[in-house]
């Protein structure tokens, strides 16, 4: 069983909910997908054994052979080629930017001149380790990329289906995110009952409708808000897995970099009934459809 963590929003305790929940399962591993700003590792202190560069192929263009026909630029989707044609006596030019490259490979599949060939280009690393039994792995993005998503494909690429699978996914609604929970067999969505974490709630509830994936919802500071998100998730049918209450222990807890499991043990349980609430759920879910 593969879940993932996500929320509308950031700072609503996703990747608290996300770390605790593995921490109760057994034969699991953790996916921080959230490459941008991966923070699992702060509560998990995985010890990292592994270093795998991350690179997507981009293209570079070989002049001699170029004459800046403009087919690249044509069948580029992302607008990360522009050819500039040349005068009289002068030739043409291609500029590829690189940042907007999401590595199809069409540019070189169907240049008519074979002038094109794909150079690899790094883009960050992906790091796995242990933790207490919990086999971990995360991605950081290099600094100034401006894509995430062919990072998370390839975080997503050490996904162990022998064992339970957590994915903490980045917050939003965005490209990143639908990357990270697509093809999991079930989310949490992690949110606040205040105006801004049901607006983004709905946002996301959207987002897994058109993705696919089943969810339900966890409530965390639920007693320091009102009751909207109550009253959406009884109208549009939404479960709601877990309420978790503002609790100063967990608040200092969380600023020392440990987890609720073990040291708060009215939570315990709670954690672990979990994934027996969602493996019915998944059940429910594929008999309605």
């Amino acid at each position: 069983m593969i879940i993932s963590v996500a929320s509308g929003k950031g700072g609503t305790g996703k990747t608290t909910i996300a770390v605790n929940l593995a921490l109760s399962l057994k034969n699991v591993q953790f996916i921080d997908c959230d490459v941008e700003e991966p923070n699992a590792h702060l509560f998990l202190k995985p010890r990292i054994f592994e270093r795998i560069p991350a690179y997507i192929p981009i293209p570079e263009v070989a002049e001699d052979k170029c004459d800046c026909c403009g087919t690249c630029q044509d069948v580029c989707a992302f607008n990360s080629i522009a050819v500039l044609p040349g005068g009289i006596q002068k030739d043409g030019t291609v500029l590829i930017f690189s940042h907007l490259c999401h590595g199809c490979g069409a540019c070189a599949y169907l240049c008519p001149r074979d002038a094109i060939h794909e150079i690899k280009k790094t883009i960050g690393i992906v790091e796995k380790g242990f933790s207490d039994g919990i086999q971990f792995v995360h991605g950081k993005l290099n600094i100034g990329e401006a894509m995430s998503p062919p990072l998370i494909r390839q975080v997503k690429q050490h996904i162990d289906p022998m064992k339970s699978v957590i994915i903490d996914a980045p917050p939003g609604t965005s490209c990143p995110v639908i990357e990270s929970v697509k093809g999991t067999d079930y989310c949490i969505l992690v949110t606040e009952p205040t105006p801004f974490g049901l607006n983004d709630l709905i946002l996301a509830v959207e987002m897994l409708k058109t993705v696919g994936v089943p969810f339900g919802i966890i409530l965390n500071r639920y007693d320091i808000g009102d009751d909207c998100v109550d009253l959406y998730a009884r109208e549009n049918g939404i479960p709601v897995l877990m309420k978790i209450p503002f609790d100063r222990g967990i608040a200092s807890l969380y600023s020392k970099g440990l987890p609720i499991i073990g040291y708060k043990s009215e939570y315990d349980s709670e954690f672990k009934k979990l994934p027996g609430k969602i493996n019915t759920l998944i059940k429910k879910a594929k008999f309605d459809t």
